[in-house]
């Protein structure tokens, strides 16, 4: 691609940010540059988003049916999956999915609410509720 050719106009939801890619300059040589997104990629970020937030409404729904731990919904709102949430606490993937089970969250020692806490971005106290909504 062309450094002319490069998409000008931002999308709301990068929020001001601008991601690098790789142009051909006028001389012919690749450099980088920003750019704010593409209206294919945009559509696609969406409906991810999209998807994300039902696959988060659905746990809160879970979770105040007690059918699932509080850390579910916040792993979801965070953009979080299961592999992902695993790999940055590094446990394995079939111990975070026993941790959204209700009685095994509730047996959690301090300092593995704290690891989940500091990776999800809230306080343990955060991560052990719900929204009231």
């Amino acid at each position: 691609m062309k450094k002319e050719d490069l998409p000008k106009q931002a999308h709301e939801i990068y929020e001001g940010e601008t991601k690098a890619v790789y142009v051909v300059n006028d001389e012919g040589k690749y450099e980088m540059a920003s750019a704010p997104g593409w209206e294919a990629e945009v559509i696609a970020l969406q409906q991810a988003v999209e998807d994300i937030n039902q696959l988060a409404d659905a746990a809160l729904q879970r979770v105040r049916a007690g059918e699932s731990s509080p850390l579910e919904y916040h792993m979801y709102v965070q953009r979080m999956d299961v592999p992902m949430l695993a790999q940055v606490t590094g446990y394995f993937q079939w111990r975070v999915k026993r941790h959204l089970k209700p009685k095994h969250f509730a047996k959690l020692h301090d300092k593995q609410l704290s690891l989940y806490a500091q990776v999800l971005g809230v306080t343990t106290e955060i991560l052990k509720t719900i929204p009231n909504d």
